[in-house]
Protein backbone atom coordinates (compact mmCIF):
# COMPACT_ATOMS: atom_id res chain seq x y z
CA UNK A 1 0.00 0.00 0.00
CA UNK A 2 1.00 3.61 -0.45
CA UNK A 3 0.00 6.28 1.84
CA UNK A 4 -0.60 9.69 0.00
CA UNK A 5 -1.06 13.39 1.72
CA UNK A 6 -1.72 16.51 -0.41
CA UNK A 7 -1.02 19.95 0.78
CA UNK A 8 -0.49 23.56 -1.46
CA UNK A 9 -4.08 23.98 -1.52
CA UNK A 10 -6.23 27.68 -0.86
CA UNK A 11 -7.50 30.61 -2.01
CA UNK A 12 -7.09 32.30 -5.11
CA UNK A 13 -7.78 34.69 -7.59
CA UNK A 14 -9.16 33.94 -10.95
CA UNK A 15 -6.49 33.56 -13.55
CA UNK A 16 -3.78 33.02 -10.51
CA UNK A 17 -1.85 29.82 -9.84
CA UNK A 18 -1.51 27.45 -7.27
CA UNK A 19 0.70 24.24 -7.31
CA UNK A 20 -0.32 21.58 -5.15
CA UNK A 21 1.83 18.71 -3.48
CA UNK A 22 1.44 15.03 -2.95
CA UNK A 23 3.89 13.35 -0.65
CA UNK A 24 3.93 9.80 -1.44
CA UNK A 25 5.46 7.20 1.17
CA UNK A 26 4.99 3.20 1.89
CA UNK A 27 5.48 0.84 -0.46
CA UNK A 28 6.03 2.63 -3.72
CA UNK A 29 6.63 0.98 -7.02
CA UNK A 30 8.80 2.21 -10.03
CA UNK A 31 5.38 0.57 -12.41
CA UNK A 32 2.92 3.23 -10.48
CA UNK A 33 1.22 5.84 -12.22
CA UNK A 34 0.29 9.22 -10.80
CA UNK A 35 -3.42 10.54 -10.72
CA UNK A 36 -4.54 13.46 -9.74
CA UNK A 37 -8.88 14.24 -9.05
CA UNK A 38 -10.45 16.29 -8.05
CA UNK A 39 -14.77 16.80 -6.49
CA UNK A 40 -16.68 19.77 -6.14
CA UNK A 41 -19.87 20.05 -4.32
CA UNK A 42 -22.45 17.91 -4.99
CA UNK A 43 -20.95 16.72 -8.32
CA UNK A 44 -18.33 13.04 -9.04
CA UNK A 45 -15.16 12.90 -8.25
CA UNK A 46 -13.58 13.59 -11.90
CA UNK A 47 -9.99 12.72 -13.43
CA UNK A 48 -7.63 15.46 -13.76
CA UNK A 49 -4.45 13.93 -15.21
CA UNK A 50 -2.38 10.88 -14.43
CA UNK A 51 1.76 10.60 -15.25
CA UNK A 52 3.82 7.27 -14.86
CA UNK A 53 6.02 7.58 -11.20
CA UNK A 54 9.13 8.31 -13.70
CA UNK A 55 7.30 11.03 -15.17
CA UNK A 56 6.48 9.69 -18.64
CA UNK A 57 3.45 9.49 -20.91
CA UNK A 58 1.43 12.52 -18.94
CA UNK A 59 -2.27 12.26 -19.86
CA UNK A 60 -4.59 15.34 -19.03
CA UNK A 61 -8.27 15.72 -19.01
CA UNK A 62 -9.53 18.02 -22.05
CA UNK A 63 -10.91 20.74 -18.90
CA UNK A 64 -7.41 21.59 -17.86
CA UNK A 65 -4.75 20.55 -20.99
CA UNK A 66 -2.76 23.71 -21.34
CA UNK A 67 -3.30 25.21 -17.83
CA UNK A 68 -2.32 22.16 -15.30
CA UNK A 69 0.88 20.59 -15.42
CA UNK A 70 2.24 17.70 -13.73
CA UNK A 71 6.00 16.42 -12.41
CA UNK A 72 7.79 13.87 -10.18
CA UNK A 73 10.24 15.04 -7.41
CA UNK A 74 11.98 12.24 -5.61
CA UNK A 75 8.57 10.99 -3.40
CA UNK A 76 6.42 14.14 -4.32
CA UNK A 77 4.28 14.26 -7.25
CA UNK A 78 2.98 17.94 -8.03
CA UNK A 79 0.30 19.29 -9.61
CA UNK A 80 0.79 22.99 -11.00
CA UNK A 81 -2.04 24.50 -12.03
CA UNK A 82 -1.80 28.36 -14.00
CA UNK A 83 -5.15 30.31 -15.33
CA UNK A 84 -7.30 28.93 -12.69
CA UNK A 85 -10.87 29.75 -13.38
CA UNK A 86 -13.68 29.74 -10.78
CA UNK A 87 -15.13 26.31 -12.48
CA UNK A 88 -11.87 24.98 -10.87
CA UNK A 89 -13.33 25.13 -7.23
CA UNK A 90 -12.56 21.51 -6.01
CA UNK A 91 -11.43 19.37 -3.40
CA UNK A 92 -8.36 18.07 -5.18
CA UNK A 93 -6.79 14.59 -4.64
CA UNK A 94 -4.07 12.46 -5.44
CA UNK A 95 -4.08 8.70 -6.35
CA UNK A 96 -1.74 5.81 -7.16
CA UNK A 97 -2.43 2.99 -9.35
CA UNK A 98 -1.19 0.41 -11.88
CA UNK A 99 1.42 1.42 -14.89
CA UNK A 100 -0.96 3.23 -17.33
CA UNK A 101 -4.35 3.66 -15.06
CA UNK A 102 -6.29 6.73 -16.06
CA UNK A 103 -10.01 6.08 -14.66
CA UNK A 104 -11.00 6.42 -11.38
CA UNK A 105 -11.64 2.66 -10.55
CA UNK A 106 -7.53 2.18 -11.61
CA UNK A 107 -6.41 3.66 -8.56
CA UNK A 108 -6.18 2.04 -5.27
CA UNK A 109 -4.37 4.46 -2.99
CA UNK A 110 -5.83 7.85 -2.15
CA UNK A 111 -4.55 10.64 -0.20
CA UNK A 112 -7.29 12.49 1.84
CA UNK A 113 -7.62 15.81 -0.43
CA UNK A 114 -6.82 19.48 -0.92
CA UNK A 115 -9.24 22.24 -0.83
CA UNK A 116 -8.66 24.65 -3.94
CA UNK A 117 -10.86 27.83 -3.97
CA UNK A 118 -10.99 30.31 -6.97
CA UNK A 119 -12.77 33.57 -6.44
CA UNK A 120 -14.16 35.24 -9.21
Amino acid sequence: QVQLVESGGGLVQAGGSLRLSCAASGRTFRNYNMGWFRQAPGKEREFVGAISWSGGSPYYADSVKGRFTMSRDKNTVYLQMNSLKPEDTAVYYCAAGPLGATGRTDFGSWGQGTQVTVSP
